[in-house]
């Protein structure tokens, strides 16, 4: 397959969540022959990078739209898939991209008036949302389902089939933690049982990673987790990963580890990582999915779920 030059350019969401979900678009676009490119924050270069053909056009944090804008024009793209309003949208418009193209179903009337081809397409209110964005390819006419594009990264590692990899630490908020004496327990269940025993910190002000590699003591091993693609063949050399509901979950998912991801307030049907192989563990109360960061309750949804039904997943 040649690659043209600059033919699409679409823009990535912020999120790590949505970023993967992103993906199997990406690689669809790809396929198709079109000159495809992404653009991004300067954290997100790198996973991006790892998709094969795909040009990445990154920028600085916190940059203006004239800042991104300046970076774009000399790379004369054809067209930009849009997804919401804001300064990437409004740097490519500045850059002089002739073709917008992006959904109009919920979109700001702002957003939907600076499309030059707005897309309309179904998406369930229920489905996952990698329909989202399937959904926008698919709309202009690229085949999106194809297996490969759902692949996870290929990287050639063959962990150990007794690791695992826990993290209890979520980027998501404090209601989609998991509480630490349930970490605690779950994790000297499995050191009991001849598991090999990782803990993935990450920058969480919570400190709940923490708190359990100071439990495990020597028993485990600890691994400084960065919510970026460096954390990526952390990820690929433990078999299994157990996570709270969060950006770790999705990064591992991508990186081919088996994810079990513990659902509180969030919906799985709508946001569990991508790929049949993982698992979702959740105790299902009647305030859930709220999808708040903060519960306005009791946490019922994390101190119900118990540690025998994770177990059984792993």
């Amino acid at each position: 397959m040649t690659r043209r030059a600059n033919d699409l350019l679409v823009a990535a969401p912020g999120r790590w969540d949505e970023a993967c979900f992103l993906v199997p678009a990406l690689r669809a676009l790809v396929a198709s022959g079109l000159g495809t490119g992404v653009c991004c924050e300067d954290h997100q270069r790198g996973f991006f990078e790892t998709i094969p053909g795909l040009a990445v056009c990154a920028f600085p944090p916190r940059a203006k739209s004239r800042e991104i804008a300046a970076g774009l024009r000399a790379d004369a793209w054809q067209a930009a898939l849009l997804w919401q309003g804001g300064p990437l949208a409004d740097a490519v418009k500045l850059a002089g991209v002739p073709r917008r193209l992006g959904p109009v179903a919920g979109a700001t009337r702002g957003f939907a008036k600076s499309l030059t081809h707005p897309l309309e397409y179904p998406v369930d209110p229920l489905d996952h949302r990698v329909r989202h964005y399937l959904g926008a390819v698919e709309a202009m006419g690229v085949e999106a389902r194809q297996f490969v594009f759902f692949a996870p990264m290929p990287l050639a590692m063959s962990p150990d089939p007794r690791s695992v990899l826990l993290c209890p630490d979520s980027d998501f908020g404090a209601s989609h933690e998991w509480s630490a004496d349930r970490w605690c327990a779950l994790a000297d269940a499995l050191v009991g049982s001849g598991r090999k025993v990782s803990v993935g910190v990450t920058a969480a002000a919570r400190g709940a990673g923490r708190m359990l590699a100071a439990h495990l003591g020597e028993s485990a091993s600890v691994h400084e987790i960065p919510l970026s693609h460096e954390a990526l063949a952390c990820f690929a050399a433990h078999a299994v990963v157990v996570a709270a509901d969060g950006s770790a979950a999705h990064l591992a998912a991508h990186a081919g580890a088996t994810c079990v991801t513990l659902f509180g307030p969030n919906d799985p049907q709508w946001k569990r990582p991508l790929g049949t192989r993982h698992h979702v563990v959740r105790r299902h109360v009647e305030c859930a999915p709220c999808l708040l960061a903060d519960c306005p309750l009791d946490h019922r949804c994390q101190l119900e779920l118990e540690v025998v039904r994770v177990l059984a997943a792993v």
